[in-house]
């Protein structure tokens, strides 16, 4: 299992051209979910197909629609796959605390130093 978490959890050229085929792959499974809220807000709202939608003679529908499946297929994408992805990541290899600069370690050095009184001038 921890090589699995390694090749998911980290990059590199191999492992970025393996993401990217099942990235295509799973779009088909992205499309089909946007299909289905899509179907759903229909069931409420009446069509899910805005296409036809024109006030005032002007077709705003096909571009209403697109506008839908684009805010439907960010959520499906950000809430399956960004969120546990970043979860697993966290969880698996947490960051490492940046540490003290080295101009603010010194700094911190000199004024540890005249606060005790052992700084001597020349």
């Amino acid at each position: 299992m921890t090589g699995f978490k390694n090749f998911v959890l980290r990059g590199n050229l191999v492992e970025l051209a393996v993401a990217f085929i099942m990235g295509l792959a799973f779009a088909s499974v992205v499309t089909a979910t946007v299909t289905v809220i899509m179907d759903l807000i229909g069931k409420v709202g009446g069509t899910p197909d805005y296409s036809s939608y024109a006030p005032g003679g002007v077709h705003v529908g096909a571009w209403l629609t697109a506008v839908i499946s684009f805010l439907i297929l960010s959520a499906v994408v950000y809430f399956l796959i960004v969120k546990p992805y970043t979860a697993a990541k966290t969880r698996y290899f947490p960051e490492e605390s940046p540490g003290e600069p080295a101009d603010i370690a010194l700094l911190t050095e000199i004024r540890d130093l005249l606060a005790t009184g052992r700084y001597s001038q020349p």
